[in-house]
């Protein structure tokens, strides 16, 4: 396919195993982003000409920047991209930068673009395009003289001059000629030009920034320069010497100054010639010693310091070939074809590993057992940046050593391998080993030694407190095989291919890590085609499949043991490795794992795997014991449905019978291993163990009946009870009678779990004792009605239905309206507590069991709903559909489009059929999202206008409408305003509204759950002039019983939120005319007296607003104004206000109100 420049390239995704399992060549499935050219050159080329005009706008500035960073980051994988164009942008930033009417601020922008350009494409290559000439030096010098090295604004100002500086001392030319006449005359006091790019290099290496980085750069470049090195080399290496000795780590200053330090150093021994610093490397080795950098505390120090560590061991060591490296062929690709057809050219191309030059044998400093038993300590080292440049000084020291040591640096390598070590030394080796693969210096007689390491490393995985180390050291290992892969012949990997392609495999699918699984699996091919079916394995278990872990153990796995190869690794890696995980997921997904594989290898699992598990099901290791148990319910019941397919019992079932009763130990069913048990129970029941009438019945009845106390309860009790006892019927009476008689115990988890149990009893228990358990269901209040509601809609489906049946058989018309009065009623449960709404838990299991209760009478006999129940069953769902909390909400609006969109057959009896499918046509089951209070009300509040739907509607309404949670309220608010505003010319409608509102108050007095929500949406309705119809009539009959409910709702109340919602109720009853004004200003000015100051506050705040709102309440301008006056200036001190209250009251008009007192009656 061919790629368009910047296109995604997406193949259409299709299953893998499908197509392998049907015979088919399955294909590639991959998800690639390449890129074939900088097609962003004209937008790049815009932004940087736009500096000159944005540089002066801090929001068009940062705007620019961040629109290039995006353009330059998409090329970060493919930087070779840029390199046509890193010409023409670096000339356009420079062109702008040596403009002299450039601005510093427009300077700095320029030069943060060409930092974002060399941090893409890499200084090392940006850098080679700086001008270099002669003219160049004193410029660059000067002004990266005059930068600040404290402002953290510029930095990249800096950076970017220390390179450039970096390039121009390459010029082929004394740097004295630059000079001038500086040495001859003596009355100029100037430094010189190589003084001056020194002194700038040591005062950049001690700061903070990146711009330290540059300066080692520069010192690599500049202090190697033959001029320079004669004059100047010795005294900076003694500058740096110094330095490390004087500086302290523990300060952060001290820490940066080191940083630089060793920075130059490792730089300078890389870059420069041998022969000119070897006569430095001992004592600089001995200023390392002294200072023990491996022992700071600063992993960058540490890992500094084996950089210079290595580059000083390849000082002492000349750079020559090791001869007897292993080298495989030619890397030319020509050559190698060309001799592809000729016999034994392999062979022709190796040289002759057993001879060693003479020329090998020279003296070996003694220094560099010291830099390589650094380096292998660097190994061990905390830090994955020190182990890694540890393993690498390990391969390029190694590779100028004489053979013979070369080997003993090996055999400590492999020492790293003991488990005395901790997971840094298997890392570090592993990183090692990779190293010294890929450079030829592990010969093939070492492999015997290594790969058995490697292959332990693949599974390496070490239990620390509640996680585990040694992911990154199976990474390594998949490291080292990748770098074998890529070192040797086949033939020399051939006796050790099959070992590393099975722990590869099990790496594939069975590793916990992500980043492990796809890391092995881009091995499996690497072996250049000796992978025992590496192509059929790859395919499927690519770098993307192997994501998933749950399709790698329960998948990919199976179709890999299909292949006879890996058949019994992978069983025994998760008998030996996984069962026992101490990650629980890990566990029980290696169980189902060996469920799955038990059809590729059924005897060995019988044999051989069921026997190593039984001994481990009883051991103390509680990880290893719950993994074992499960492990022999899941083979157990796989082996049972093999021989159910071949129509024959397997032997293994009368074998695993005393181990069975060793699991049901009293002692096993009280620890965390409870759940295995009873997965182990509801396995063999499943598997039809012959155990019928067996002493073994009455021990797997004690962890069930003792699960039902609560502790353990859980979906693997209620599976186990329900396969044990459809497998053995036996024992059901006293079961039965023990669990009913358990719904009175005082203990609540125990009465939870046993009307669980009831639901969860197969049909034969219940039927003839249906009215005795239904019974104890409904009418026992210390059960928990979630429970319960749940356990009633289990029983009743369990047993079914029947018009004209038993009422202690089936569900019939004798029993089924207790059973819906039951449901109902735990529609109704509010109960709160310090955990909140817990009422909502019942609510929910009630919704579940009437759908569940309805479809299953609908189904068989229809006449028994009667219009009532349904009535009273859509009332409530539509009330819950409506109410504040969205679980709920879209729980209840799930079920009740269910019902009403059900036709096969259709509900009997639902009110307003057609309106309702009107409103939520067959589609919107699937559209609408109930959790979204912007798309549910909408739909929720044109159940108003149907007069069977709109009490329970605007009672769910209220309380999301008063409710606290911002969305709910906007929305739910909204939507009644918008139903509200099309009636406002309907007199009948309106009032019928209102009467519902009220009834809805009559019927809540003192439920706080509801009367302060309904209070909030009075006080909005009002605000919002929607019953502005009825101001017109003086006191209309709604606003004054609105008004008598409002005061009996606040009578002696101390509820502040009840009472201030109160208030702005008062408020807005102001706009009706009448006796209702005079009473509702009498009730705002008793309130200006209230006990509690922010009620008398809120009050008079509130009441000065009204006045202004409502201007007709008072005609004589001079009184309006004393009141505003008097309302704003009142002291709500409860010493004072009444004397202002009295005032206003006289004012108004209105009588002053009485204070009550209160009477005592005594006794005789």
């Amino acid at each position: 396919q061919t790629l368009t420049p910047n296109t995604t390239t997406k193949i259409p995704d299709i299953t893998v195993m499908e197509t392998v399992c049907d015979g088919e060549e399955p294909e590639v499935v991959t998800q690639a982003c390449l890129l074939s050219e900088f097609s962003e050159k004209g937008e790049a080329r815009a932004l940087i000409n736009s500096l000159p005009d944005i540089h002066h706008d801090p929001v068009s500035r940062e705007a620019t920047i961040e629109k290039f960073v995006v353009i330059m980051d998409r090329y970060q994988e493919q930087p070779h991209l840029l390199d046509p164009h890193l010409e023409w942008m670096l000339n356009i930033l420079l062109e702008m930068i040596r403009n002299e009417k450039s601005p510093p601020l427009m300077v700095h922008l320029c030069f943060k673009f060409l930092y974002i350009i060399s941090k893409v494409r890499g200084y090392k290559i940006f850098m080679q395009l700086f001008p270099h000439e002669v003219s160049d030096v004193l410029p660059v010098l000067d002004l990266l003289c005059r930068q600040d090295p404290k402002d953290t604004e510029t930095w990249e100002t800096r950076y970017i001059l220390l390179l450039w500086l970096s390039m121009t001392c390459l010029i082929p030319f004394d740097l004295s000629r630059l000079d001038g006449h500086l040495s001859t005359d003596p009355g100029l006091n100037r430094e010189s030009i190589m003084d001056r790019i020194l002194a700038v290099a040591k005062s950049f290496l001690r700061v903070s920034d990146k711009s330290r980085d540059a300066a080692s750069v520069l010192v690599s470049k500049f202090v190697t320069r033959p001029d320079v090195k004669l004059k100047r080399l010795g005294d900076f290496l003694d500058w740096c010497l110094t330095t490390i000795s004087q500086t302290s780590e523990i300060t952060m200053e001290g820490t940066v100054t080191l940083d630089g330090a060793l920075q130059s150093l490792a730089q300078l021994f890389k870059h420069g010639k041998r022969d000119d610093f070897l006569q430095y490397a001992p004592t600089v080795l001995q200023c390392l010693n002294q200072k023990r950098i491996a022992e700071s505390n600063q992993a960058t120090l540490r890992k500094l310091g084996v950089k210079v560590v290595q580059r000083l061991g390849l000082t002492f060591l000349k750079p020559r070939l090791a001869k007897w490296r292993y080298q495989r062929g030619s890397r030319s690709l020509a050559v190698n074809l060309a001799q592809s057809s000729v016999t034994g050219s392999v062979e022709a191309t190796k040289t002759d590993l057993e001879s060693v030059s003479q020329e090998e044998d020279y003296d070996i400093p003694e220094d560099v057992e010291n830099i390589i038993e650094q380096l292998l300590v660097g190994l061990k080292d905390k830090e994955t940046i020190v182990r890694w440049s540890s393993a690498k000084g390990i391969g390029r020291v190694t590779g100028r050593l004489p053979k013979q040591l070369a080997d003993e640096v090996v055999e400590s390598v492999l020492e790293c391998f003991s488990f005395q070590e901790t997971d840094n030394a298997w890392h570090g080796g592993c990183l090692a080993f990779a190293e010294l693969g890929r450079r030829g210096l592990l010969l093939p007689s070492r492999l015997s030694d290594v790969v058995p390491l490697i292959i332990r490393a693949l599974t390496y995985d070490e239990k620390r407190g509640a996680c585990s180390l040694g992911s990154n050291v199976r990474d390594a290992a998949c490291y080292v095989c990748w770098a074998f892969a890529r070192a040797y012949e086949p033939s020399e990997l051939k006796p050790y291919v099959n070992q590393i392609a099975s722990a590869l495999v099990i790496a594939t699918v069975f590793d916990r890590n992500i980043t492990c699984r796809k890391a092995a699996s881009v091995n499996i091919l690497s072996p250049q085609g000796t992978f025992p079916h590496g192509i059929d394995i790859v395919t499927a278990a690519d770098y993307f499949t192997v994501g998933n872990v749950n399709n790698c153990y329960l998948t990919i796995s199976v179709y890999i043991a299909g292949f006879e190869e890996y058949t019994k690794p992978l069983i025994d890696h998760l008998v030996h490795m996984k069962v026992n995980h101490w990650d629980g997921v890990i566990r029980e997904l290696a169980t189902k794992a060996l469920h799955n594989l038990t059809a590729q290898a059924p005897e060995y699992m019988a044999n051989t795997v069921l026997p190593q598990l039984l001994p481990m099901a009883t051991g103390m290791d509680l990880h290893r014991r719950h993994g074992a148990i499960l492990a022999c319910a899941e083979i157990t019941h796989a082996l049972y449905e093999i021989a159910t397919q071949k129509n024959r019992l397997h032997p293994t079932k009368q074998q695993n019978r005393d181990p069975v009763i060793a699991f049901l130990h009293p002692d096993l069913v009280f620890s965390c291993l409870f759940f295995s048990v009873c997965g182990l129970i509801e396995k063999l029941s499943l598997s039809k163990m012959p155990f019928k009438d067996d002493p073994v019945i009455s021990e797997s009845t004690k962890p069930l009946y003792i699960s039902l106390m609560g502790v353990f309860l859980g979906v693997h009790v209620l599976l186990a009870i329900y396969c044990l006892f459809t497998s053995i019927c036996c024992h059901t009476d006293q079961l039965v009678s023990q669990y009913l008689s358990a719904l009175m115990s005082p203990e609540v988890l125990t009465r939870c779990g046993c009307a669980l149990a009831l639901g969860s009893l197969p049909p034969f228990m219940i039927r003839g004792k249906l009215q005795k358990v239904r019974l104890h269901n409904v009418s026992s209040a210390q059960v928990s009605r979630r429970d319960a509601a749940t356990a009633m809609s289990q029983v009743c489906v369990a047993v079914g239905v029947c018009a004209q049946g038993s009422p202690d058989r089936v569900l019939c018309e004798g029993n089924i309206r207790p059973v819906y009065e039951a449901l109902l009623g735990c529609m109704n449960d509010y109960s709160m507590d310090s955990r909140g709404d817990v009422g909502a838990w019942v609510r929910a299991a009630a919704m579940s069991s009437l759908m569940d209760v309805t479809l299953l009478v609908v189904a068989s006999a229809p006449e028994l709903l009667s219009s009532d129940l349904v009535q009273r069953m859509m009332c409530c769902l539509v009330q819950q559909a409506a109410e504040k909390i969205d679980r709920y909400r879209a729980h209840a609006g799930t079920v009740f489009l269910r019902l009403l969109h059900s036709t096969d057959p259709a509900v009997p009896h639902i009110p307003h059929r057609e309106e309702l499918l009107s409103i939520f046509p067959p589609e919107t089951g699937n559209s609408l999202n109930w959790n979204a209070a912007s798309q549910a009300f909408p739909h929720i509040t044109q159940l108003l206008r149907l007069h069977q739907y709109q009490y329970h509607t605007l009672l769910g309404l209220t309380v999301s409408v008063g409710g606290l949670t911002e969305s709910t309220v906007r929305y739910s608010s909204q939507s009644l305003f918008e139903y509200l505003k099309g009636i406002q010319q309907d007199a009948t409608v309106l009032q019928q509204f209102g009467d519902t509102l009220l009834c809805i108050f009559r019927d809540n007095l003192r439920n706080d759950r509801v009367s302060v929500p309904l209070l909030k949406m009075v006080d909005q309705i009002l605000a919002n002039g929607c019953f502005e119809l009825f101001t017109s009539e003086e006191s209309h009959p709604f606003c004054v019983e609105l008004l008598a409910l409002c005061k009996e709702e606040i009578k002696k109340s101390k509820d502040v939120q009840k009472l201030l919602s109160c208030v702005a109720v008062f408020c807005g009853m102001v706009q009706f005319k009448g006796d209702v004004r005079q009473k509702v200003l009498v009730q705002l000015l008793m309130l200006l007296c209230h006990p509690f100051p922010v009620i008398r506050k809120t009050t008079a705040s509130q009441v000065y607003e009204m006045f202004l709102t409502y201007d007709d309440v008072i005609d004589d301008e001079q009184v309006l104004a004393d009141v505003m006056a008097s309302l704003s200036d009142t002291n709500c001190d409860i010493a004072t206000v009444r004397t202002h209250r009295n005032q206003l009251c006289d004012w108004l008009g209105l009588p002053r109100p009485i204070l009550v007192t209160k009477v005592t009656h005594l006794g005789n």
